[in-house]
């Protein structure tokens, strides 16, 4: 099988040629059909998370058909189509795997990271982690569900009984939560990168009630707020836009270093939290709702070789919407 392969950080992927691997006991292989591309990716090709399993190959959005089966599958079958997340395993007896909270498990392993992903034509994956598609979606549409989708819903059910959302950083999380809150009737403030004017109207023709840069204050206090954006600089600047009693979430993996801020901002019980990988819970109940409300996911399509331009493109924020390599 053809696959891009990430042998050491800060370098770009080599295409390569490698045996396909066989699923072992409770794993399926898979042939890919679509990887979505998210910041994380960014994160880990960029050598700011640390711990790659190198070489390695990327890619944690994975639609795919099942090809083989290893042993006890739990019913999965030949030609389904399933989709692959960021969290690969966990121990399943820890506290936090036996309290729904498995995302938090000190054992667990990241597809993409720690287990080869979906930057490639097939893949492995443990059958107890993968997901069942709605049939509504195409392969291409699917992908950016598998993370931007389930990870920005766990953020967001954070502040899902809010009416006015801010959301910093207006890329492929932040554009399937836009939808999920009008779907809710809630108002949606989105914040971009100053001067980027083509988010900022991405963001209008999806209803957001209000838009500008990241350095403004929105025309009323929020409610609450999640940072997609890895810069730590914006966490006071959502402090200072979010009302008393208001909370912050901080929904990426890595983030620059937050400056020190007056403890006014933080006074009147406001609140800030993190947001860490996703559990099984998060896609099954994700996953139907996107496909009831509907979401429309916005996805630029990408041949499996070109996927270092298309990291590059997301990098230097060349599109609205998400990528999706597709082998």
């Amino acid at each position: 099988m053809r696959a891009m392969v990430m042998s050491r950080p800060r370098a770009p992927l080599e295409l390569r040629e490698l045996p396909r691997p066989s699923p072992g006991p409770g794993q399926l292989l898979l042939k890919v059909k679509a990887c979505g591309i998210c910041r994380t990716d960014l994160h880990v090709v960029d050598g700011e998370l640390t711990e790659p399993a190198l070489p390695l190959i990327p890619g944690h959005q994975i639609v795919g058909e099942v090809v083989a089966l290893g042993t006890d599958t739990g019913g999965f079958r030949p030609g389904q189509r399933v989709g692959v997340p960021w969290l690969g395993g966990s121990c399943g007896h820890c506290w936090y795997c036996r309290h729904d909270r498995e995302n938090l498990c000190d054992t667990a392993r990241y597809t993409g990271y720690q287990i080869n992903g979906g930057f490639a034509e097939y893949t492995v994956a443990d059958a107890s982690y993968c997901f069942e598609l709605p049939d509504r979606y195409d392969d291409l549409q699917a992908a950016p569900l598998l993370c931007a989708g389930l990870i920005g819903y766990r953020a967001y059910r954070l502040l899902d009984t809010a009416d006015t959302i801010g959301l910093y950083g207006f890329g492929a999380a932040a554009h399937i939560l836009a939808q999920v809150a009008r779907h809710r009737n809630q108002q949606v403030f989105a914040f971009t990168r100053p001067g980027d004017t083509t988010a900022q109207a991405f963001a209008s023709e999806l209803g957001a009630t209000w838009v500008g840069d990241s350095r403004q204050k929105p025309p009323q206090p929020l409610d609450g707020a999640i940072i997609f954006a890895p810069e730590g600089e914006l966490v006071p600047l959502a402090l200072g836009a979010v009302r008393k009693g208001g909370r912050v979430v901080c929904a990426g993996i890595h983030m620059s270093r937050i400056p020190a801020f007056s403890y006014d901002l933080l006074w009147g019980e406001r609140e800030i939290c993190s947001v860490a990988n996703l559990t099984r819970r998060d896609g099954a109940e994700f996953l139907p709702l996107a496909a009831a409300i509907p979401v429309h996911t916005t996805v630029h399509r990408y041949p499996l070789e070109r996927a270092n331009e298309a990291l590059d493109d997301l990098r230097q924020g060349r599109f609205n919407g998400a990528a999706v390599l597709v082998p």
